[in-house]
């Protein structure tokens, strides 16, 4: 099985397919439906809480460790704390398409 680089699905492309789905619904409604939608996903990840879609996927708080880095120009050692960071991971059947 050859792996090749995966297209990326923009926001673009979810108005586009639900349009075409429901076309009695205006793009404003649309935008409105997809902003909610996501905003309960970043609301409720934030809450460390694990969002899974059926047949989507599944988001997820990801950490990534604390470490430190070199500013190139100054030569000044920094430290950074750990961080969060939203993770997404695609359901088998989202993958097959």
């Amino acid at each position: 099985m050859n792996k090749t680089k995966q297209e990326t699905f923009k926001r673009s492309d979810i108005e586009t397919s639900l349009k075409k789905q429901f076309p009695n619904l205006s793009k404003l409604e649309i935008c409105k439906a997809i902003d909610a939608i996501l905003d309960s996903i970043i609301e409720a990840v934030a809450l460390d809480e694990k969002v899974e879609i059926r047949g989507f996927g599944t988001f997820s708080k990801k950490y990534i460790r604390p470490r430190k880095f070199i500013n190139p120009k100054t030569k000044k050692i920094s430290y950074l704390g750990e961080t969060a960071t939203l993770h997404f991971k695609p359901s088998k059947s989202l993958m097959k398409l």
